[in-house]
């Protein structure tokens, strides 16, 4: 099983006040890793879960999707890409959308650890390879504070 760690498990003070789910607001999600299979399989996972998605295949790119798409709402990054490394990236996203939650999914959590030290508020990490069921329940509590229905 995935470990997933965060340092927050509610959902931010706005999802308490509005019982709709992150789903039905249409959630805006970026993608950004350098493997064409896992941004591949993350796409295709969230899209099927009914949230927009835009890819991205580093940093660099990702910065230039979010200046022309943004404002997104969820940031999934894996840590170790060519050009800029994942925790980089999500500091200047939320530097410009404080509001954005982050999920690193990366096989490189101890290197994130370690020059993070920490993970921030909105912030999880999870595990890669991470199985469908993980994934959904690490987005859904960042969004909202609940785990969204696995789409059958």
């Amino acid at each position: 099983m995935a470990r997933v760690e965060t340092l927050v498990a509610v959902a931010p003070e706005t999802s308490r006040l509005d019982p709709t789910p992150a789903l039905a607001r249409r959630t805006h999600v970026l993608i950004v890793d350098d493997d064409t299979a896992w941004r591949d399989f993350m796409d295709l996972i969230l899209r099927n879960a009914g949230y927009i998605t835009a890819r991205a295949v580093d940093g660099v790119e990702a910065l230039d999707m979010a200046e022309q798409f943004g404002p997104f709402d969820l940031l999934v990054t894996d840590e170790m890409m060519p050009r800029m490394e994942g925790h980089v990236l999500a500091e200047e996203m939320r530097r410009r959308e404080p509001c954005l939650k982050v999920l690193y999914l990366t096989g490189y959590g101890n290197h994130l650890l370690k020059v993070k030290g920490a993970l921030w508020e909105d912030e999880v990490l999870l595990d890669k390879p991470s199985s469908v069921a993980d994934f959904l329940e690490a987005v859904g509590l960042l969004l909202d504070g609940r785990t969204p229905p696995v789409p059958s």
